[in-house]
């Protein structure tokens, strides 16, 4: 039996001082991840769902003091080192993950718009690591600025369990130091490959024009009203690239040939792409970048469209960092519990829909938050 998810947070260290513990610390969370779960956004609308659901919350937590204020959210929360809620975060997802070998895990970040331009001196860019075939958000960490990526991705991968996954990250992840801890952590590693090492990327383009390919994969996908023809080719002969030995674990470079037809009106686009691998196999180096897109789709899309996270405008201390964590909690929640909505929907419904049954349904609530 899964340990409950309100355990990983209730104990976290509480950084109010002891005249101002008015409400317990786990309600104060509890009954924000269940707004945002119920599609609550400002610390506003999260306060009046914990007044409007005080009897459902009485069942769970202790309110002789009542209902936090939306100031009190607020607070708490802009106060709240993301560091510890982060660390809890990586602690319930690792509880979570049922096999991570052969995972392919996409690591990509995100600028969250509206409190970035609020708050130009501290911009809010933060870096998620997504397992695909899980559908779980691993962890986050924030960064200053994409270009910052670079050092920020290291220090994720540092608080990671990644024996046995295969790590893909785009061209600004595509660094030795990068490589090296991902081998390090007993993973493999497929890095995307542009303009940043031109010479890395001349020596890979020089031995696809001259040196035989070692094997090829070939799909071809008719969904999402397009024909899209993919080749992956593969050369596992270094001999053309000048820095190979800097590379740890470097076994092959990638060549991605793909061609679409938009069916409607027979447009069509064409573009090459290369990678840097451990990998060998075509078909696997194929698949794992394929899923790293995983990521834009099913975290930041979503993000985006389903929970309003780039209009967000909390910019106050750790606020926007850590809703930005909640907000991956919920997904997190609504997408481990696939056994369940299974059985319970006949038909494929989306986030946004599980959101609303969930503010009518307690019964579902209760599901979701694995309260009991």
């Amino acid at each position: 039996m899964r340990k409950p998810f309100l355990s990983f947070f209730c104990t976290m260290k509480d950084h109010r001082i002891n005249r101002k513990k008015l409400h317990p610390l786990v309600n104060i969370v509890a009954i924000t991840i269940a707004a945002c779960i119920c599609g609550m956004e400002t610390w506003e609308e999260i306060a009046l769902f914990g007044k409007a659901k005080q009897e459902f919350f009485s069942k769970f937590l202790d309110l002789k003091n009542g209902l936090p204020s939306k100031d009190t959210f607020r607070r708490f929360f802009a106060a709240l080192d993301p560091k510890v809620f982060e660390t809890r975060f990586l602690q319930w997802t690792k509880s979570l993950a049922k096999n991570i070998d052969k995972e392919v895990v996409s690591i990509d970040g995100k600028t969250i718009r509206q409190a970035s331009r609020m708050c130009e001196d501290n911009p809010i860019h933060l870096v998620s690591a997504w397992a695909g075939n899980n559908e779980l958000i691993l962890g986050q960490i924030k960064t200053n600025e994409k270009s910052n990526e670079i050092t920020a991705i290291p220090a994720l991968l540092d608080v990671l369990f990644l024996k046995g996954a295969i790590v893909t990250i785009d061209a600004m992840g595509c660094q030795k130091d990068i490589a090296s801890k991902i081998v390090n952590k007993e993973a493999d590693y497929v890095l995307a490959l542009k303009g940043n090492h031109p010479t890395l990327l001349e020596d890979v383009t020089q031995s696809f024009a001259e040196k035989p390919c070692h094997e090829f994969y070939q799909t071809l996908d008719y969904g999402h009203g397009r024909i899209e023809e993919r080749k992956c080719s593969v050369i596992t002969d270094l001999g053309f690239i000048f820095d190979k030995d800097s590379w740890n674990h470097l076994r092959a470079i990638v060549r991605i040939d793909s061609q679409r037809i938009i069916k409607k009106t027979g447009a069509m686009t064409q573009e090459t792409r290369y990678y840097i691998t451990s990998l060998i196999t075509a078909e696997q180096i194929s698949n794992a970048i394929r899923s790293h897109w995983g990521i834009e789709n099913k975290v930041h899309y979503c993000l985006d469209v389903a929970f309003g996270e780039d209009s967000s405008s909390k910019r106050k201390g750790f606020a926007a960092q850590n809703f930005s964590l909640i907000n991956k909690m919920v997904i997190n929640l609504i997408r481990n519990n696939k056994d369940n909505d299974n059985k319970r929907f006949k038909n494929k419904i989306g986030i946004n829909a599980k959101r609303r049954l969930a503010l009518y349904d307690d019964t579902y609530l209760v599901e979701l938050l694995n309260l009991l």
